[in-house]
């Protein structure tokens, strides 16, 4: 099968064919329609995250079981599923507390980039290649254990609900799971790429008053689209003088969604005294934030999030019920569709900000 492989960091992913294992005990073999280009995975292209190479990307796939391995008791051959960035172990103290995205699985297999228990089942040749986030989307093909995977209607199209696997439940999770946000109250969010857009378009239906941040236009125009209130174009206008001007004070929440320390601290700035600041976005590893400490006796708050803090098995199949129904309306946020020989480009569009949301569809 094909999968786009990176074998040296900051250059192009490589198409080529390579084999994959079958799927072995509680492992499920998919065959993938669709996977969303997500900025994290530039983090680890680049150098900002540290990985294993080689390794084939990908975490935003949706598509159809083909075989099941042994012990498999959550899907069949046939099934429609979304994969998840996040796994689940279900027996931590974070899965048993209902915070599943802390799940202590988590960590080792983002950094080792296995399978749960370091498994590998891509190849070429002798040479074992790695699956980022225990995934490896960016391929015709996947193997991945079954708690990577939630089932989903099978009249949802694979190409649009794909990016509820990562960047879209992330940005809905953040605005309605994290924040709370009531009715009435203001919410700042910084970044109106996928996942600031999809943060706008969970707190607008939980009814605030929403003001979408960015410095181009044309994203921010679309944000508009999907329900922001007020929007703030910050190559022109300073958000932290903007929004008093708008509110009155300073927003009672803010998103960042970028992974830029400075943005972060930008927008730590921007709440008011006793708001809460959510970060959304994924910094490089080494990267410092730098804030006023006083801020803090103000009764500011940061805190951060990893997939929106969903819970996966019970949110990801609801929102679908919400994408279908209309009432987010997730198939807007993809600007540009490719196919898996036009990954480099896909990424390039990214880069230069050309994109919401870009699919690879197989």
């Amino acid at each position: 099968m094909k999968a786009a492989v990176l074998y040296e960091i900051g250059k192009p992913l490589v198409i080529e064919e390579v084999e994959l294992d079958e799927p072995q005990e509680n492992e499920i073999l998919v065959k993938l329609e669709a996977t969303g280009v997500c900025h994290s995975d530039l983090h680890f292209m680049q150098g900002a995250m540290p990985q294993p190479l080689p390794f084939v990307p990908g975490h935003e796939g949706a598509g159809i079981v083909e075989k099941v391995g042994p012990n498999v008791t959550s899907f069949k051959p046939g099934d429609h599923v979304i994969l998840l960035v996040v796994i689940e172990c279900g027996k931590c103290r974070f899965c048993l507390s209902g915070k599943p995205t802390l799940c202590v699985e988590n960590l080792p297999i983002q950094m080792m980039a296995t399978l749960p228990g370091g498994g590998v089942r891509l190849h070429k040749g002798d040479q074992p290649i790695n699956h980022l986030f225990g995934l490896a989307c960016f391929a015709e093909k996947v193997v991945v254990h079954e708690r990577s995977a939630v089932k989903i209607r099978k009249d949802a199209p694979l190409d649009a609900v794909c990016l509820l696997g990562c960047g879209v439940s992330t940005g809905l999770g953040a605005a309605i799971n994290v924040t709370r946000v009531k009715p009435g109250e203001s919410i700042a969010i910084f970044g109106c790429g996928g996942v600031g857009m999809s943060a706008v378009m969970g707190a607008k239906s939980a009814g605030a008053k929403v003001i979408a941040i960015d410095t181009l236009d044309s994203k921010l125009e679309k944000a508009r689209e999907f329900g922001a209130d007020y929007i703030i174009n910050a190559s022109r206008e300073d958000p932290e003088v903007k929004i008093p001007e708008i509110l009155g004070e300073g927003a009672d929440y803010a998103i960042e969604v970028i992974g830029n320390v400075d943005v972060i601290a930008k927008a730590f700035n921007c709440i008011r005294a006793g708001g809460l600041l959510v970060i959304a976005g994924m910094p490089a590893f080494t990267d410092m934030i730098t804030v006023p400490a006083v801020q803090f006796l103000f009764g500011k708050t940061m805190t951060a999030t990893i997939h929106g803090d969903i819970v996966a098995p019970v949110d990801i199949p609801r929102y679908v019920d919400l994408f279908m129904d209309g009432t987010f309306p997730i198939d807007k946020l993809i600007t540009r569709t490719y196919r898996l020989d036009q990954i480099n480009e896909a990424f390039e569009a990214m880069e230069k900000g050309e994109v919401i949301r870009s699919i690879i569809k197989m």
